[in-house]
């Protein structure tokens, strides 16, 4: 399911109106998005039974990065100590990228 379709069931939630097809398809429609039918259907019948907002409430979020400690000068590091940092910091990078694209999906 695109996430816009997701974002637009969330933007009707928080403005307050029935998330229904024809809401939806507004949305859509008004976002240049040619809505989808089947798409329309199934998120719609999925959504019937979720308290969205309940679902936002126990959806994961993810703590603001810390700050990165000041650089210490380019010799009092070992090149390997170098190479250790930089793939543990990818590595958290492509956590953080895939819990984020977990919370679109309601937790």
């Amino acid at each position: 399911m695109s996430t816009a379709y997701v974002h637009a069931a969330l933007l009707l939630h928080f403005a307050g109106q029935p998330i229904n097809e024809e809401n939806l398809k507004k949305v859509l429609e008004a976002a240049g998005i040619p809505p989808d039918e089947a798409r329309v259907k199934v998120l719609t019948a999925a959504l019937s039974e979720v308290n969205i907002e309940e679902a936002i409430k126990a959806a994961p979020t993810l703590a603001a990065p810390a700050a990165a400690p000041t650089a210490a000068p380019a010799e009092a590091k070992p090149a390997e100590e170098k190479k250790e940092e930089k793939k543990e910091e990818e590595e958290e990078k492509k956590e953080e990228e895939a819990l984020s694209g977990l919370g679109a999906l309601f937790g």
